[in-house]
């Protein structure tokens, strides 16, 4: 499936991008090549495949959750815009 040069340049108005002449004879290349590539895919057979949400066996790489003990709250509170005692103190967001 070919894409035309004024579908290219509908598409770019539509996205509201100014698009010089020889970038939309570029995208028109372009589009029409991965339209090609999507037209091959279709004729693929999926039959015995799986469906998959991620092409790779995923692992989560969780640390565990432990205390690491008390730290010098006075570096970290050092840049705090406001503070109360060892707390940061933010603006009520909620009414």
């Amino acid at each position: 499936m070919a894409i035309t040069k004024q579908e290219v340049e509908h598409v770019a108005r539509l996205a509201r991008l100014e698009l010089k002449e020889n970038e939309s004879e570029l995208f028109t290349e372009q589009l029409s090549q991965i339209l090609a590539q999507v037209e091959k895919l279709k004729n693929v057979s999926t039959e015995n495949v799986a469906p998959c949400a991620h092409p790779f066996t995923v692992k989560d790489h969780w640390r565990e959750d432990v205390s690491s003990g008390n730290r010098d709250t006075s570096g970290i509170l050092a840049n705090a815009p406001d503070r109360e005692e060892n707390l940061f103190k933010v603006p009520k967001v909620i009414e």
